[in-house]
């Protein structure tokens, strides 16, 4: 006999228009990658212009491998530009060429760089034989290391190479453009697949960067470390020398800060066949690597960049733990962990400027073929639209309670393991009023919808006639990777297969609900999907 499908929870929302909490910081709006020459490739390139879409000259790019030697050809968690090199007497040779043309197609599509200055160049390494590793998915993840992962050999010219490199920008973009940039030193110091000198030599290596970029532009915005989880002991004598060591650079006392940065990861796992994530231990990581700079008042003021911010560690990894990536779980798991990024932040009085998602795209790869990605082969994943849903939201947060959302506390501690976390983030902009809410849950399986009745309450004047659109992501709504296998998981879609593809790959809007409105708000009912997102965004009318 069939067993009967499980019924729908019962969900009451109420947001209170009239009641602003403090401001949205958009967040969302910082994305990276290993490999920073698939940016200017075709599909890259399509990417890039659809996060530049999101919010034009606000949204930023952070990458490895800028300063690698080698001919720019890309590979799996590995990229090059072939920036420095030297001639026969020792001398610096600077080729600016692929640089050039990554940051010119980032700008070009409404996306600004969020510097980082690494890795080594082969001249300058102590240690540059063998140089480019060879790694491949299946892989001890360590093997990624090589020549370029060393100190210097030469501080000084280290430091110059970050000098020449910012001052041809500010002669290329101009001083006002480059301002705005985010410049950090290196990728996850304190473990061993990407740094193979001391902690000290790192402070050394740091303090000679941010002098180099200092002295090409004195208010270029600099910070760091980018490490590896809250960076435990390596960041907390990192956060000591930025306020109370000698620099090595200057001799003078600390380094100057402008942001902060760590990095902040899941722990999904397979379980009884299915993918089970693990939103608890990024969160207990955001909330540790927050503690640890709030403890400091001369740090708990700097604004903060959770440098890489995700389900869990390696993009270009694949296998049954990651499979999860493609479709809804990714999409939801990121509106609800997102969302308490933001309430962490408020607990702890720190300044979270932004949240970075390391994932972007790979080029000329199998459809779907299981990277941690934004697209794939120019499709557009349900995650992506996501953000799209985030770049909606206006800059004022509102008070806004879901009798289905699991309390901060326990999904810190626990995750999503029994009930579904039926949640929801609610703004307030100048010509709209957006609500978000979601059915999450850790576990990939079959579950119940929700059955929301939201009230809207407080609803202010200007927006009296206002215009519903909701906006969805689930199972058959804005989920590319869901229309792909419905149409038989072709591996080389045809031309109109693709057409097809495309159009789903986009932010979908649904039908209704037709919302019932009152002396001052509206009330309205709808079902979520397990996994599922919606954004229900009330448009102010326009003037006559």
């Amino acid at each position: 006999m069939a067993q009967a499908p499980p019924a729908d929870i019962p969900v009451s929302i109420t947001v209170d228009a009239g009641k602003q909490v403090g401001e949205l910081r958009p967040i969302w709006r910082f994305f990276g990658a290993d490999e920073p020459n698939y940016a200017t490739m075709k599909d890259g390139r399509k990417l890039l212009g659809h996060l530049g879409a999101l919010k034009p000259k606000a949204v930023y790019f952070r990458t490895h491998n800028l300063l690698n030697t080698g001919d720019g050809t890309p590979a799996l968690k590995w990229g090059s530009t072939n920036v420095y090199t030297e001639d026969a007497q020792g001398r610096p040779v600077y080729d600016w060429t692929i640089l050039d043309h990554l940051f010119d197609t980032y700008l070009a599509n409404g996306v600004r760089p969020y510097v980082q200055i690494g890795f080594m160049p082969q001249a300058l390494s102590t240690s540059p034989e063998p140089y480019q590793h060879a790694w491949r998915p299946g892989f001890d993840y360590n093997l990624i290391s090589g020549g370029w992962g060393y100190p210097p050999k030469d501080y000084d010219k280290w430091s110059e190479l970050a000098y020449q490199w910012v001052r041809h920008c500010v002669e290329r973009y101009g001083q006002a453009e480059v301002e705005t940039w985010y410049f950090e030193v290196w990728n996850e110091p304190n473990g061993p697949a990407y740094w193979k000198g001391t902690p000290q030599e790192f402070h050394k290596l740091h303090d000679y960067a941010v002098a180099g970029v200092r002295r090409a532009l004195p208010t270029a915005k600099v910070g760091g470390p980018d490490v590896a989880g809250s960076g435990g002991r390596f960041m907390e004598d990192f956060l000591t020398h930025l306020t109370d060591g000698t620099n090595y650079a200057t001799g003078q006392k600390g380094t100057p800060t402008d942001f902060l940065a760590f990095h902040a990861k899941g722990s999904p796992t397979f379980v009884d066949g299915h993918i089970r994530m693990g939103i608890a231990t990024q969160l207990a990581g955001i909330d540790k690597g927050f503690s640890m700079i709030a403890a400091r008042p001369a740090l708990k003021d700097k604004p903060i960049v959770i440098g890489e911010s995700d389900p869990e560690g390696c993009a270009a990894c694949q296998g049954p733990s990651f499979s999860y990536r493609n479709g809804t779980v990714y999409s939801s798991y990121t509106a609800a962990s997102f969302a308490r990024a933001h309430d962490l932040a408020a607990r702890r009085g720190v300044t979270l400027d932004g949240a970075l998602t390391w994932a972007f795209e790979f080029e000329d790869q199998p459809y779907f073929a299981g990277f941690r990605q934004l697209s794939s082969n120019g499709l557009d994943l349900a995650v992506l639209n996501v953000f799209r849903m985030f770049s909606l939201m206006g800059p004022q947060r509102l008070q806004a309670v879901s009798s289905g959302q699991i309390p901060l506390d326990e999904i810190v501690a626990s995750g999503v393991r029994g009930r579904p976390d039926v949640g929801t983030l609610a703004s307030l902009g100048p010509d709209r009023l957006a609500i978000m809410v979601w059915n999450y849950h850790d576990d990939d399986v079959p579950g119940p919808a929700a059955d929301v009745s939201l009230a809207l309450k407080n609803l202010p004047r200007a927006f009296a006639g206002a215009r519903l659109v909701h906006y969805r992501v689930d199972e058959t709504h804005g989920n590319v990777y869901g229309a792909w296998r419905r149409m038989g998981s072709p591996m080389a879609p045809s031309k109109a297969q693709y057409d097809t593809l495309e159009q789903a790959s986009s932010l979908a809007v649904i039908d209704g609900p037709q919302p019932v409105r009152g002396k001052d708000g509206l009330t309205l009912s709808f079902q979520l999907p397990r996994q599922g997102v919606s954004l229900l965004v009330l448009e102010r009318p326009k003037p006559q």
